[in-house]
């Protein structure tokens, strides 16, 4: 009978042509059993526990079970209520959608937002439950207070839970409900009125673990220790891991309090703790005094680790509004290099903790030092990722465009010409002013001829400005003595006094001849730059390359090579195009 009562009730909490769970509710207009809302919302209003009153479950499923069609709305809605008294909010939600479902109209209905917000604070989706227990109509409701006064405490407002106490009173000065007097005695603990927390729990059984655990927190901050540890000694013996835990942190909490615990024992308790408990209230409280008393004892990597986590997975405003600032503080503090932390770990550490990074200016400071420090070291890697990271998730439009030069650079100097590539081809931006365009495509013809691709190098640099310099040095790493001779030939420097760089242009055009088998130009050329060359260390080298012809041979052409001096026509491109590129 039994089997066959629950079948049936469970045929009539649902329609056979309900949509599935997932779709919006439906339209007024597609109504089942149209005509409860009208009803439910004549019906006296929710204003206490009665409303919640328990119907056994044979008796539910008996009603469910033999309702006709009128009356299936009204025995759904007893049901529901009667779940929710039973803290059976899954349930219960259940039932109050399947009600929408076949009458739309309800969610309109005082009272049936009341019930459904009451089963989401059971399910503890307490964003939801706000939004149904919002409406103008329920703000003076006592019950609908009481509810919320239980999604506040547990949520962590405290301050703001007890705010509806006042409007609340008439539905909690009846027969006390255990989880709303838990509720408002942590919510009495958490804003500093441990004599209400107290006196709310008077109600609840003294053998009831919850309420020891806050009659114990309640007793700690009236100065009675010895009260509480009794009260979180009971805990332990019947509480559940939640209950339990709560209660070693309490006693954490008092001992470092009244200074019975030293710091170093302290943090050693709270890591055991946090070790085996994490993700609500219990863990940010840990963190919480773990954070102050690492940054009391000095210790920047204890207070940037539990810091850090706060700001990641916890609400930042319950945290204080000097929190970010000054666990942005102890970030640039431990970075500082007057701290003498190697090199290396001040890159891991600022690595780890890079979303802790203070903004606008003094973070793009922090990071183009520590990333400057890594390159002068030849760290190209590390500075490389720690700029990309900054390119892609802080710099402004402004900024991205040098930067991401800067970065592919680095990338090449860390021998990964493909991931500049990549790099270059992600920050691209249509907007940039040409002089930055044609910054970024030298340093991408640089990776292309890394790569091999010196085609696609020679292409890229077609349009951009004074880009001979760049192209003739590409030319001359492969070799390529036609089309070094033929780029260089239109670039080379005046008959007069040549620097270094304008001594290196001309016997690279020369080479390039000599390897051509050009006699005439090189003759020419020996008439154009002789007496240039004379009384300079490289004259020889002139000599020997535009000399008689024939005179250029493999071996001289090696030592002549050699001899060129070693500042480059590209300039800074040519140390880039000087990086090997990684293996395998």
């Amino acid at each position: 009978m039994k089997r066959f009562l629950l079948l049936a009730s469970t045929a009539l909490l649902t329609s056979a042509d309900r949509p599935p769970p997932a779709s919006p509710p439906p339209s007024p207009s597609a109504a089942r059993l149209p005509g409860f809302a009208a009803d439910l919302a004549q019906q006296p209003a929710i204003t206490g526990p009665a409303a919640w009153s328990v119907i056994p479950q044979d008796k539910a499923w008996r009603i469910l079970a033999t309702a006709r069609r009128g009356d299936r709305q009204q025995a759904r809605w007893d049901y529901a209520r009667s779940l929710i008294g039973q803290e059976r909010g899954a349930e219960a939600l259940g039932v109050l959608d399947v009600m929408r479902q076949d009458d739309p109209d309800l969610a309109m209905v005082d009272a049936w937002r009341l019930a459904r917000g009451a089963a989401l604070i059971q399910l503890e989706r307490y964003d939801d439950a706000a939004q149904e227990l919002a409406a103008t109509t329920l703000a003076g409701n006592a019950e609908a207070c009481i509810w919320r006064m239980r999604a506040l405490a547990q949520s962590g407002f405290a301050d703001q839970a007890l705010q509806q106490m006042r409007c609340a009173a008439p539905a909690f000065a009846g027969p006390r409900r255990k989880a709303f007097a838990l509720a408002a005695a942590r919510a009495g603990i958490e804003a500093g009125r441990p004599e209400d927390a107290l006196r709310w729990l008077n109600g609840v059984p003294d053998r009831d673990p919850a309420a020891n655990l806050y009659r114990g927190r309640a007793e700690l901050a009236l100065g009675r220790p010895d009260q509480a540890r009794l009260r979180f000694a009971r805990v332990e013996q019947s509480g559940g891991m939640a209950l339990r835990m709560d209660a070693r942190l309490s006693e954490i909490e008092a001992e470092v309090a009244h200074g019975t615990l030293d710091n170093k024992a302290a943090l050693k308790r709270l890591a055991a703790l946090r070790y085996a408990w994490r993700g609500d209230a219990i863990e940010e409280r840990a963190l919480r005094l773990t954070y102050r008393l690492s940054a009391d004892g000095g210790d920047l990597r204890g207070s940037l680790s539990a810091g850090a986590t706060l700001f990641r997975f916890f609400d930042g405003a319950r945290q204080g509004a000097d929190f970010l600032p000054g666990l942005q503080a102890k970030l640039a503090d431990a970075l500082d290099p007057a701290r003498k932390l190697p090199l290396e770990q001040a890159a891991g550490l600022y690595w780890d903790y890079r979303d802790l990074s203070p903004s606008g200016a003094q973070g793009d400071l922090l990071v183009s030092r520590l990333a400057e420090r890594l390159q002068a070291a030849g760290i190209y890697a590390r500075a490389a990722d720690l700029l990309e990271y900054q390119l892609f998730n802080r710099a402004g439009d402004l900024a991205r465009g040098p930067l991401s030069a800067r970065v592919a650079g680095l990338h090449i100097l860390a021998g990964r010409p493909d991931r500049a590539i990549d790099l270059l081809k992600r920050s691209g931006d249509p907007s940039y002013p040409d002089a930055m365009i044609h910054a970024r495509k030298r340093v991408e013809a640089v990776a292309y001829a890394q790569i091999g691709r010196v085609p696609e190098a020679l292409a890229v640099l077609q349009d951009v400005p004074g880009a001979t310099a760049l192209r003739a040095e590409i030319l001359w790493k492969q070799r390529d003595w036609k089309g070094l001779a033929t780029e260089t030939a239109a670039a080379l420097p005046p008959a007069r006094l040549l620097s270094d760089v304008d001594q290196t242009m001309v016997l690279r055009h020369a080479i390039s001849l000599a390897m051509l088998g050009r006699e005439d130009a090189l003759a020419a050329l020996r008439s154009r730059y002789q007496a240039s060359f004379h009384g300079l260390r490289t004259a020889a080298v002139f000599d020997l390359l535009t000399g008689s012809p024939g005179s250029a041979n493999p071996e001289t052409l090696a030592r002549a090579m050699a001899a060129i001096p070693g500042a480059s026509p590209a300039g800074d491109m040519a140390a880039l195009l000087d990086q090997a590129p990684a293996k395998g």
